[in-house]
């Protein structure tokens, strides 16, 4: 693991591009602009990235201090540490979005988070409903006659229910301010023994419900306690250490654009300490559900304050066996997930287990005790 920011984790562009983020000095996080190559503090004028993004941000100046390339790891020999890219925003994340993501909860559900049973009711599934679920839109009639073919067939499930029907899952990844950031250790409980990675593209909203950015994530996933029951989904999901973000939020304009995250193609590389290497390609074109439509209904008959997140969802499902022919693939401490995007750069984590990872301990109180220790929020109120 590399222990300062290198161009190739950056958008191949970055020098023309507006990125958005979080560096840690000594005195506490601080939310940055980089321009150029060069990461300019901006807390004087803007102390979250919150309200960052509710106004300009290419009208913000900043305080120049130092180039993007010299950003550190948690833990590195640098002074600037590169965070998660978000602060205030609550984190939600869309569910079954794709057609094999769809196929996957059902396995999961119907194998009752045993992976050795997985392969067979794969094969089963794919075979009679993986092309009606690829070829209908949600929620239209079609998607409707499908549905009914599939209960009278004895094949419904919840997880059908919200790929194909008119409502998309939307749910709370993880609390606000305990994402981590490029470089930190991720966690899988130490309890999970089938679980994976889960790379995706995820989209900045502010405050007015404006989608205003973009930028990768990884939604780790526990497998055999979500396929255990579907209401355990929060300890599926929700654990230290079991989100990470980064490494900047790429700002819409003119040369990046909501186009171009659905037509974004994103690579995974699990490497594991024992020679294993697993890759992974999903394709934002096959997403069954636009993005502003997922921001929607995210929306909802809800308020954001602080605006929010939106994971998207994932094409990716790992099937290639790791250790036992049959179980299909889980996450072993000491691996390392990259996730890439050629505009939005590679997101580089390595994996441990939730107990033993960096436990969270800077919250939302402790977080306004150091802005206002640094005379931030006075600043901030004065401007």
């Amino acid at each position: 693991m590399e222990r300062t920011l290198s161009p190739q984790s950056l958008p191949v562009d970055y020098q023309d591009a507006l990125l958005v983020g979080r560096v840690g000095l000594s005195q506490g996080p601080v939310p940055v602009v980089v321009r150029g190559g060069t990461v300019y503090d901006v807390s004087r004028e803007v102390p979250t990235v919150a309200d960052l993004l509710d106004g300009d941000v290419s009208a913000v100046s900043g305080r120049a201090i130092g180039d993007v390339t010299d950003l550190s790891v948690p833990g590195g020999e640098g002074g600037a540490i590169l965070l998660s890219p978000i602060d205030l925003q609550c984190v939600k994340a869309a569910g079954v979005t794709f057609a094999v993501s769809a196929i996957e909860r059902v396995i999961e559900e119907r194998a009752r988070g045993d992976s050795s049973a997985a392969a067979a009711i794969r094969a089963e599934l794919e075979s009679k409903v993986g092309d009606g679920i690829r070829s209908v839109v949600p929620g239209s009639e079609p998607a409707m006659r499908l549905k009914q073919a599939l209960i009278d067939a004895g094949m419904w499930s919840q997880y059908l229910e919200v790929a194909i029907g008119p409502d998309a899952e939307v749910f709370t990844k993880a609390p606000v301010l305990s994402t981590l950031g490029w470089g930190s250790e991720i966690g899988v409980r130490s309890d999970s023994t089938w679980n994976n990675p889960e790379p995706e593209v995820v989209i900045a909203v502010n405050s007015r419900g404006e989608a205003v950015g973009a930028t990768l994530g990884n939604d780790v996933n526990l497998r055999d306690f979500e396929g255990r029951s579907a209401l355990l989904l929060g300890k599926a999901k929700d654990n230290n250490a079991s989100c990470s973000v980064g490494p900047f939020i790429r700002v819409f304009d003119a040369g990046y654009t909501m186009d171009d995250v659905r037509a974004a193609e994103i690579d995974l590389l699990i490497e594991g300490p024992e020679g294993y290497r697993l890759e992974g390609h999903s394709s934002m074109r096959q997403i069954s559900r636009d993005p502003l439509d997922l921001v929607k209904q995210t929306l909802s008959e809800h308020q954001y304050p602080d605006g929010f997140v939106l994971f998207l969802g994932t094409l990716f499902a790992p099937v290639q066996d790791r250790d036992v022919p049959g179980r299909g693939f889980t996450h072993k401490v000491g691996d390392r997930v990259t996730i890439a995007n050629d505009r939005l750069g590679r997101l580089i984590n390595p994996v441990t287990t939730s107990k033993a990872a960096a436990p969270w301990t800077m919250g939302i109180r402790a977080f306004y005790r150091n802005l206002a220790e640094r005379g931030l929020l006075h600043d901030a109120v004065s401007a």
